[in-house]
């Protein structure tokens, strides 16, 4: 299997080849997006933080702002900064020209003098980027190249015998091509993190898998909270789901069944082929932006009940098993899994299909998110007890 992309110079193809418009703060966040509306094949986030933090938290944001940028799917990056948030726009250029040899360039509100003169000067950079890279053509690449983020939200009952199993068959089938996968949400392990440790390659990640879920809730009973007070949802009980043992034993189902070979930190790429896990928040949308951050190339994301998620960055493919969902919901679903709940297909039988809505999303095809211009962006902060 092999799909068409856009070689880097660093690490994995993309599949797209988007200009990013990067604000380095809350304040730079609409200038972002009025420079990105100004220019065909520019794409901007909003960002709701990045100044007046600890360092914890700055670090994270960091991280995420230069994990966007390193992104295979961006061709180059026009960072908009204010100029007196926590790490001005130069010094994140300078991060991010550390990491990568695509152009870069910063601009700064304060120091250019105000918003329309630093939109003037950020849509010519913008253009010349966007045109450059309209100049770069698509190469075949084997589907090992593919690095896909694997997520759930709006679980239900259908989630856990439907959706999750069917895209862990994806995964299995991707990782077997010799593609890699990851799958975040490690709170969403608790209660079954004794099932997935047991896939792990080696007693270390075994270990690590474990230790990763005694620490969430550490850190949580030391903030006074207890983890199980918030999941599973409201909507999650309203479809069926009654506690955080059901939900994590269904969530993990999504990752396959393949060894893990791997457990990341929140947005930091990973160094093997294979089936990774990621230590994230159970926040979808969170959980996403790490993944996006470490630079995978596309997301595939179950859902119950439905969401109308999506990334500016990377394709968010939608797929449910409620048959239902997907009627109402049709405007934001992909992908209509409910076959396996009627009895009319297995789910290995749609994972393998879902191969093919893969390849299609690879090379070029727009997810429903991805036609609506859809982005959505949220930061776990991640201020720890010493």
């Amino acid at each position: 299997m092999q799909f068409w992309g856009y070689r880097r110079n660093e690490g994995r193809p993309g599949i797209r080849n988007h200009v990013l418009i990067l604000p380095t703060c809350a304040c730079g966040s609409e200038s972002s997006r009025i420079i990105a509306s100004q220019v065909k094949g520019a794409v901007n986030i909003v960002f709701n933080t990045g100044c007046s933090d600890v360092q914890a938290n700055t670090d994270m944001s960091q991280k995420i702002l230069t994990g966007f940028a390193c992104n295979p799917n961006v061709y180059g990056v026009v960072i908009i900064g204010l100029g007196c948030e926590t790490v001005p726009h130069d010094k994140l250029r300078e991060k991010i020209q550390a990491m990568t040899t695509k152009p870069v360039v910063s601009f700064g509100i304060q120091d250019e003098g105000g918003t329309l003169k630093t939109i003037e000067k950020g849509v010519r950079a913008a253009r010349e980027m966007v045109a450059q890279a309209g100049m770069q053509q698509k190469e075949l690449f084997d589907i090992s190249e593919l690095y896909l983020g694997i997520e759930c939200g709006g679980s239900d009952a259908t989630s856990g015998i439907g959706s999750n199993p069917a895209v862990g068959e994806l995964s299995d089938l991707l990782v077997d091509m010799g593609a890699t996968t990851v799958m975040s949400e490690s709170i969403e392990w608790i209660g079954g993190e004794h099932v997935l440790a047991k896939r792990a390659a080696t007693p270390e990640i075994h270990n690590q898998i474990i230790e990763v879920c005694k620490k969430y809730e550490e850190h949580l009973s030391a903030a006074g909270q207890d983890c199980r007070a918030g999941q599973p949802t409201p909507g999650n009980k309203a479809g069926g789901l009654s506690t955080l043992d059901e939900k994590s034993l269904g969530c993990i189902r999504k990752g396959g069944t393949r060894p893990i070979v791997e457990v990341l930190e929140q947005a930091v790429p990973p160094s093997r082929h294979g089936a990774v896990v990621m230590d994230t928040a159970g926040y979808d949308i969170s959980s996403v932006t790490s993944m996006v951050a470490s630079g995978c190339n596309a997301v595939i994301f179950t859902t119950g009940r439905g969401t109308c998620t999506g990334n500016a960055i990377v394709p968010v493919l939608k797929v449910t098993a409620n048959g239902r969902t997907y009627q109402r919901m049709e405007d934001n679903m992909d992908v209509d899994l409910s076959p396996i709940i009627r009895g009319e297909k297995t789910y290995q039988e749609m994972g393998k299909e879902m191969l093919k809505d893969i390849e299609d999303i690879c090379n070029g095809k727009l997810t429903k998110a991805e036609a609506y211009g859809f982005s959505d962006i949220a930061v776990d902060h991640v201020c720890r007890f010493v």
